[in-house]
């Protein structure tokens, strides 16, 4: 394996992280040993997953690796693309630019609110009786 042509980063959402390998090839996206059609079943979480990739008409050109674990499909599919984002412009630091402006660079910091003790949620409270 090169070295040289591999590139290295990490995405993050909510509780989900992404560790992503990206080389020269001919297309192959992987994700924790599957296809990513196999991976994500759903339709939605594949094209959040692979929209850096037809942002900067690279889709096809690049084999791309990805292990994640944590949280859900969601968030699963949100940490795979920052991964994929930041691997892109490590490699190529025009395309920071385009990915910048389609919001994709910065990771996404909203995660659940915890619960709060004598609450019935993090907001919600039990009915307040006043007789």
């Amino acid at each position: 394996m090169e070295q040289e042509n591999v590139f290295y980063a990490t995405g993050r959402r909510k509780t989900a992280v992404a560790r992503t390998w990206l080389k020269p090839g001919k297309g192959d996206i992987i994700v924790n040993g599957l296809p990513i059609d196999e991976y994500f079943r759903l339709e939605f979480a594949k094209q959040i997953s692979i929209q850096p990739l037809f942002l900067t008409n690279t889709f096809g050109s690049y084999d791309i690796r990805v292990n994640v674990e944590g949280g859900g499909i969601t968030g699963q599919a949100g940490a795979v693309r920052h991964g994929i984002t930041k691997v892109l412009f490590q490699m190529n630091p025009e395309f920071r630019q385009i990915l910048k402006k389609a919001g994709f660079v910065k990771r996404d910091p909203r995660k659940k609110e915890r619960k709060k003790y004598g609450q019935r949620a993090a907001r919600a409270r039990f009915q307040f009786s006043k007789r």
